[in-house]
């Protein structure tokens, strides 16, 4: 989850991830942001997202985002 957190915070630092439940919903996250995230997913987990989980329920909080990878993990 550390690693997770540190992409996401690299994104935008003043973002309490840990906390935050609304990425998607609160337009925290653009599309620029999630296509980011998947390739540093893939880079740092070996973990490749498929388009049809691209959706906002897994990149609304790191909490549901890191469940996503440990699920294609």
């Amino acid at each position: 989850m550390d690693k997770l957190i540190a992409i996401l915070s690299d994104l935008h630092p003043d973002v309490d991830f840990e906390t935050e439940t609304g990425l998607i919903d609160n337009g925290i996250l653009d599309s620029f942001d999630v296509v980011t995230i998947v390739a540093e997913v893939d880079d740092t987990f070996d973990v490749q997202i498929p388009a049809e989980e691209l959706i906002p329920d897994n990149f609304n909080s790191a909490e549901s985002l890191y469940a996503l990878i440990q699920r294609l993990a």
